[in-house]
């Protein structure tokens, strides 16, 4: 397909996201006329108590609006299911991801150089100072999933993500929480797509706190790594 022809779906789960998600969706769309493809932001608000929702409808980009908090992987699905491009990409909401370095990720998938693609956080030169415990899951999730899938990875939490849509399809997901980038990447290279990382910035949330609890959230995650090892 010509390259003038192709959209780029872009999907954004946020959960009281307030103090970052109109500067993302602004950034995102000004990298977006850089890059020069067609291309939808779609966001799935997960029924934030703050005014995230008001925000992201008065940016004019697609929104959708959950009835109750499901988490981020229904979030995504959600987004995935309304997405129309034939890429498709992921960005955290909170400000922790460069959207100026969008084209990084896109770059090997319109080069045909893969199929899926990750933001690694600790390919940069200077890598992430993530807290100790969860440095040590993230380590323990890559061994895992190189170990099933025999595809090595340095960051298979990263939620920055670019992907042709044929994965989405291809992948039946099931993950209501944050597992859902394991359950993907593990199906994903199962299939036999070609997966690729490529280093980017990361900078560390400066308001609240992170949602992801290390034990609870662990937990999950090496469970759905099995999961989507032996369903395939």
């Amino acid at each position: 397909m010509p390259q003038n022809e192709i959209v780029l779906s872009v999907v954004i789960p946020i959960f009281n996201e307030e103090p970052t998600i109109g500067d993302v969706i602004t950034r995102l769309k000004a990298t977006m006329r850089q890059i020069g493809l067609k291309y939808e932001l779609i966001v799935v608000d997960d029924c934030s108590a703050d005014r995230s929702l008001e925000i992201s409808r008065n940016h004019s980009v697609r929104v959708y609006s959950l009835n109750q908090h499901m988490g981020k992987g229904y979030a995504l699905r959600v987004g995935f299911a309304k997405a129309k491009g034939e890429i498709i990409a992921t960005i955290d909401s909170d400000g922790s991801h460069r959207p100026e370095e969008l084209p990084l990720l896109l770059a090997p998938i319109l080069r045909n150089q893969a199929d899926f693609v990750i933001g690694s956080r600790f390919l940069n030169e200077k890598p992430v100072a993530a807290k100790k415990l969860n440095a040590i899951g993230v380590r323990l999730f890559d061994a895992l999933i190189k170990f099933f899938t025999r595809t090595g990875v340095t960051d298979s939490q990263s939620g920055y993500r670019v992907m042709k849509s044929e994965i989405v399809k291809a992948s039946s997901l099931v993950s209501g929480g944050y597992e859902i980038e394991s359950e993907m990447l593990v199906k994903t290279a199962r299939r036999g797509f070609r997966v690729k990382e490529v280093p980017i910035s990361f900078e560390q949330r400066t308001y609240g706190r992170s949602r992801l609890d290390p034990m609870m959230d662990g937990f999950r995650i090496l469970l759905s790594i099995v999961l989507a090892y032996m369903k395939g």
